[in-house]
């Protein structure tokens, strides 16, 4: 096994020469402009500016100008491109993350709307109003929002109508600058999807948001379909809301990379439930971004299962911006093929009486599979009083299975309660020694402490639906890789007996030359002198 902990950190106190437009092209965004081509060819990243071309290319001709607010966040996020190289294993956030894979892709934005009106295409294993959102696009033919409380808006945001959201929206839009993902998917995201909650009201029953990834190329091809969906969810004072987001591929076998981003602004006294699926095609790639702002005396809970993906990363930022804010994350990430999972999770607190837990689980059932870990909370000088606890736990089941982990705990102030802690292993002999002294064979023991490793995470997901159906695929995956390992587990098993038993016959005419040379025999002498 390979498994590395990095240190706690405590502290008290192919490229393609850029083009120059010449022509102005409405409603689309120019990245590049012909008076700044000199920092251009000085400053960015050759293949970073050709993915924002495709990604321009690919918005739509229309010759009506897109909503202020996605104006905004186009130019914002076209700027910030301008600047940003691609993310290499010299980076320290990108330090155990290879994106190889996708830089080597030919990329291809998904540049039209999705023409599927067949409701088998995606799942229907929900009662709650829901959201389709196929390859990036909003689709609804396949929505059904009717049992939503009146004020409550979720939708495109082309065709929101009403000017008071309109005018939230644009306040909060594009104020926070994530990395070269968040920028990529500012540029080539087609629309805005806006859940809006107004002040005092409260959404009993969940918001279901469903990602389905249909277009993809066929294994070995060099092509990667792109789609860029983003989520902006606006919560006023006092209201409170569910939303699960469920991410899920059309076919196992497919290539694609789905660069998606979520912003979350909680209001004063607010809450928001928060449960994130990710089942992609094990070919894919799978990048995230979560960006959330609370404000004081909210509430936000995230629960986070990942499964798919060859590349998935989740790069998480909470801002508590006011006192008595309640922050809880749980995490189970399973890596059963060549696969990287990886959390990036940031947490500041600058206000006091914060309160924040965070628990992060991962299996890594595969030699060449991958797990990344890197947590960490800031406690600044003005959040006394403060309650943080982290810990990450991961189980390797292979001998060449890798997890990374980085937990890190930054402390300003001087009146706080912190700890963290970190744990790997494979399972403990004496827990499977318990079940075999009461009966159960060693592989079915095996299975049961696996399973119930990720069941403290898969537990707190709020509804029976989601949590069998979570299991169901977790099994499914599972199954496989275990009777594999149980498999090679049996043939070092009986190759050690072998070699015991060679060792034995050597000891044994080891001790019988010895016993021989200590007689008075020339002939005995003679040659265990050769032998040695």
């Amino acid at each position: 096994m390979a498994a590395s902990i990095l240190a706690p950190t405590f502290r008290v106190s192919t490229s393609r020469s850029p083009r120059i437009r010449t022509r102005p092209r409405t409603p689309k965004i120019s990245v590049l402009k012909p008076h700044s081509a000199a920092p251009v060819a000085s400053l960015s990243d050759p293949f970073v500016l050709q993915i924002a071309e495709t990604l321009e290319d690919s918005l739509s001709t229309s010759t009506s100008s897109p909503p202020p607010p996605l104006q905004k966040l186009r130019d914002t996020s076209s700027q910030s491109l301008l600047s940003t190289p691609w993310p290499s294993r010299k980076d320290e956030a990108f330090r155990f993350t290879d994106t190889s894979f996708i830089k080597l892709s030919k990329i291809q934005p998904i540049s039209s709307p999705p023409q599927y009106s067949n409701p088998s295409i995606v799942s229907s294993d929900t009662h709650f109003p829901n959201l389709a959102i196929i390859d990036g696009y909003s689709v609804s033919s396949l929505t059904q929002l009717e049992k939503l409380p009146n004020g409550v808006f979720v939708g495109s945001l082309s065709s929101l109508h009403s000017e008071a959201i309109m005018k939230r929206v644009s306040e909060f839009v594009s104020n926070f600058e994530g990395d070269l993902f968040w920028s990529l998917n500012g540029v080539g995201t087609p629309d805005l999807i806006v859940v809006y909650v107004p002040e005092g009201c409260r959404v009993e029953t969940p918001l279901h948001l469903r990602y389905y990834s249909i277009e993809g190329a066929n294994e070995g091809s060099k092509e990667l379909p792109i789609s860029n969906p983003r989520v902006l969810v606006l919560v006023e004072k006092g209201g409170e809301i569910g939303m699960i987001e469920e991410y899920e591929g059309g076919d196992e076998d497919k290539c694609y990379w789905s660069n998606s981003v979520t912003e979350v602004l909680i209001r004063e006294g607010a809450k928001v439930s928060h449960s994130y699926i990710q089942s992609q095609s094990l070919k894919a790639a799978h990048i995230k971004w979560t960006s959330v702002r609370q404000e004081s005396a909210s509430t936000y809970e995230l629960i986070e299962v990942s499964t798919g993906g060859k590349l998935s990363r989740h790069n998480l930022h909470i801002q508590q911006v006011g006192p008595d804010t309640t922050t809880e994350l749980s995490a189970f990430h399973l890596s059963v093929s060549d696969q990287t999972q990886d959390l990036h999770s940031r947490l500041v607190l600058d206000h006091p009486r914060g309160f924040s837990k965070q628990l992060h689980k991962c299996i890594v059932a595969h030699s060449l599979g991958q797990a990344v870990f890197d947590g960490n909370i800031k406690v600044n000088r003005y959040a006394q009083q403060t309650d943080a606890g982290q810990l990450t736990r991961s189980l390797l089941l292979e001998p060449r299975a890798t997890v990374n982990v980085k937990p890190n705990l930054q402390i300003i102030a001087d009146d706080v309660k912190c700890s963290h802690g970190a744990a790997i292993s494979d399972l403990e002999e004496d827990q499977l020694f318990y079940f075999q002294a009461r009966g159960v064979n060693r592989e079915t023991a095996r299975k049961a402490l696996i399973f119930s490793f990720g069941a403290e995470v898969i537990e707190r997901l709020p509804h029976s639906f989601l949590r069998k159906k979570v299991e169901s695929k977790i099994k499914e995956l599972l199954d496989p890789s275990l009777k594999g390992i149980s498999e090679r587990r049996e043939s070092r098993q009986k190759s050690m007996i072998i070699l015991k038993c060679y060792i034995s016959k050597i000891m044994v005419i080891g001790q019988t030359m010895k016993s021989l040379s200590t007689r008075k025999c020339p002939f005995f002498k003679s040659l265990t002198r050769r032998g040695q």
